[in-house]
């Protein structure tokens, strides 16, 4: 049961607590917050907190984006009026259990809520439940861990940068070991920050680790998924690492994934709905409708999936990432993966996503498209991918940059459909100025190419 503000308020008293750290996150997926007094905190409870509107006004480098409507410089970039959710209350274990609470701006509908990204989660979750779906999600990330400090990286080339480990140990008992302290205060600190992991492994690769956190309810599972990012990075920091979440950080290696799990359950979560005992693979026909929005949706939805310009380079042949919009069971080459499993663990698994995502951006993409097919009753007339699903051409191709995937679905009605018009216009001019910010850049590549030659 959920404690009441008053309740809140006399537990930290109780607890001798000064101070409480409030975040809300951007359209990127950043943490972005504040520290405040309990008296202020107790304030904000009472008549909500105005936050600057600038955190949906500029880019990860707080760099001002002057093609956005919602807020800029027109605009004067005033507040915008956000909600503290006491249910996400935790404590920071590395920060002396410092009290932590998310906030979202799901009641200002005249500005933040129209691209809240949690707030745009919220709004699908919603649809589902009326639907008379509760989503069970989960999400893995795979993660590079570096030898560096956040000085020490600026004032170097990233490539020069050297993995926490070297040499390629997928599994491995003895590379985990080698950095035994920060292997095992990952798992520990992250449960004790609500955040539970299911499993935490070395991954092939120098430095590279895979943590997948247990499920829980959608909304639930993508604020563990957030802040799941944000901790490793913190807890990081105390052991002298950097981590770095970029869907590919060099050519030579995988890239990282950010796989999402999901179920439908009914409304008291007794009975997984895409279960059925009397098929072959365990698939319910609900099951297949949702198989079948997702596969129809995607191409309309991608940079939800691969925001920026380096989830694309993860997204090629070979690298463990799809490039075909297949279909399979049990099969690591294929955009949608179907784990039929029990009555408990028969779930869908979505490969596209990148460790790069926005993981509320990812989770509303994912059962929005769902939704979308079970609505429309699609039917998966498309057969399973047999094999490599890299040569499995009959539905299509991914599109393989940021700029390409963003005007398919700023130009797409079922984008609007799924997520709303406002969101979807705003999300994609942000991706438009990430394309910008690269074109007028000049790479290593370029340098070591043309420099002398050309």
């Amino acid at each position: 049961m959920q404690l009441t503000n008053e309740e809140i308020i006399r537990s930290l008293k109780e607890r001798s607590c000064e101070k409480v750290k409030l975040a809300i996150v951007d359209i990127d997926g950043v943490l972005r917050g504040k520290v405040v007094s309990l008296e202020k905190f107790s304030s904000l409870l009472e008549g909500g907190m105005g936050f600057c509107a600038v955190v949906f006004g500029w880019d990860m480098e707080d760099k001002s984006y002057d093609n956005v409507s919602v807020t800029g410089w027109h605009t004067g970039y005033p507040d915008f009026k956000a909600r503290i959710d006491l249910s996400t209350q935790r404590n920071i274990p590395w920060e002396n259990d410092l009290p932590f609470f998310l906030a979202d701006f799901y009641q200002d509908t005249e500005g933040g809520a129209l691209v809240c990204p949690r707030s745009l989660l919220r709004t699908v979750r919603q649809k589902s439940l009326e639907m008379g779906f509760s989503p069970l999600f989960s999400q893995e990330f795979e993660w590079f861990n570096f030898e560096v400090t956040p000085d020490g990286f600026t004032g170097n080339p990233p490539a020069g940068t050297k993995p926490m480990t070297p040499g390629m140990f997928g599994y491995s008992h003895l590379r985990a070991s080698l950095k035994s302290a920060f292997f095992n205060d990952l798992f520990d600190l992250c449960h004790r920050f609500g955040i539970p992991l299911e499993g935490l492994h070395t991954e092939t690769g120098p430095g590279v680790y895979e943590a997948a956190i247990r499920y829980s309810e959608l909304l639930s599972a993508a604020d563990r998924a957030v802040l799941f990012k944000t901790s490793v990075k913190e807890i990081a920091y105390k052991h002298g690492l950097m981590a770095t979440f970029m869907a590919k950080w060099t050519e030579d290696l995988p890239g990282n994934g950010g796989h999402v799990h999901q179920s439908l359950w009914d409304s008291d979560t007794e009975k997984n709905l895409f279960y059925d005992s009397t098929d072959p693979w365990s698939m319910s026909p609900l099951m297949r409708q949702y198989i079948a929005g997702q596969l129809h949706c995607l191409p309309h939805m991608l940079p939800m999936f691969a925001p920026t310009i380096n989830s694309y380079k993860r997204l090629v042949e070979g690298a463990w990432a799809p490039t075909t919009l297949t279909w399979a069971r049990d099969n690591r080459t294929t955009a949608l993966r179907v784990l039929a499993g029990g009555k408990s663990s028969t779930r869908l698994e979505t490969r596209v996503i990148g460790s790069d995502v926005n993981p509320y951006l990812a989770m509303a993409a994912c059962l929005a498209a769902g939704l979308y097919g079970i609505e429309h009753q699609l039917e998966l007339k498309q057969p399973a991918t047999v094999g490599n699903g890299y040569e499995d051409f009959a539905n299509g191709t991914l599109p393989t940059s940021l700029i390409e995937a963003t005007a398919a679905m700023k130009n797409s009605e079922v984008a609007a459909e799924l997520f709303g018009s406002d969101f979807v216009q705003h999300f994609c001019k942000t991706r438009e100025w990430e394309c910008r910010e690269f074109a007028s850049k000049v790479t290593d590549w370029e340098r070591r190419r043309y420099f002398e030659i050309i």
